[in-house]
């Protein structure tokens, strides 16, 4: 007799979740309300949120440089675009070529959207003059007008890298490595021209993007299309 009692509560109490939350649930879906509120909870493979509102550090540097087709390219060229920053140089044979072919997936990812662009900046000027980076950048495979590629005074851009952006850069007295050594890292900077990131899991910001691992790339991808959306 009890567990007779027992099923027709247990029936009871599933006809009443039934009345009361079923027809709720159906509503969200036709106003596609659990979508809006439930995308918070997404989390990328690194246990990063994909969705939450992305850190601002404050102002990317100002800068002035000669880009592969010898015009001189400002901060103020980027205004009203989403941009991907980096250091690197034509002939850094250790991650360079992993962070080109990263730099390339962004690339086609956006490619045809006016409202973003790209920076990679030499630290190797001497070498890389604009006709070695425009020769580069065929070689790439680049076809973005906004990508540039960037050189000027090397240490105008060694101070743009570790007192501006606050990224390594340096150069090695023993040749080794190409001749200079650097970070893998890409900044985000959204169209008002500030740098922004996403939180790790504890809720610290990451400042700058993992450029050599495809986890980074998926991110910043991800992130590139919020700011594009702002």
């Amino acid at each position: 007799m009890s567990k007779n009692k027992s099923y027709i509560g247990i029936s009871f109490i599933i006809l009443v979740f039934g009345i009361l939350v079923v027809p709720r649930i159906v509503e969200r879906i036709k106003n596609d309300d659990i979508v809006k509120s439930d995308r918070l909870n997404i989390e990328s493979g690194n246990g990063r949120n994909k969705n939450a509102s992305l850190y601002t550090k404050g102002p990317a540097p100002d800068f002035s440089l000669t880009d592969q087709n010898g015009k001189i390219i400002t901060k103020a060229d980027y205004k009203g675009k989403v941009y991907v920053l980096e250091f690197f140089f034509s002939t850094c044979p250790t991650i360079c070529p992993k962070m080109n072919a990263n730099m390339l997936k962004i690339q086609d990812a956006f490619f045809g959207n006016r409202s973003f662009g790209i920076a990679s900046i030499t630290i190797n000027p001497e070498n890389d003059t604009p006709d070695v980076l425009k020769k580069h950048a065929e070689t790439l495979g680049v076809k973005s007008e906004n990508w540039h590629f960037l050189t000027g005074k090397r240490d105008y851009i060694f101070d743009l890298a570790n007192k501006g952006f606050n990224v390594y850069a340096g150069q090695l007295p023993n040749g080794n490595n190409g001749g200079f050594e650097h970070s893998g890292l890409f900044a985000l900077i959204d169209k008002d021209g500030n740098i922004r990131s996403r939180k790790d899991k504890d809720g610290n910001p990451i400042i700058y993007y993992d450029g050599l691992s495809d986890q980074g790339v998926a991110d910043l991808e991800h992130d590139i299309k919020i700011l594009l959306d702002e």
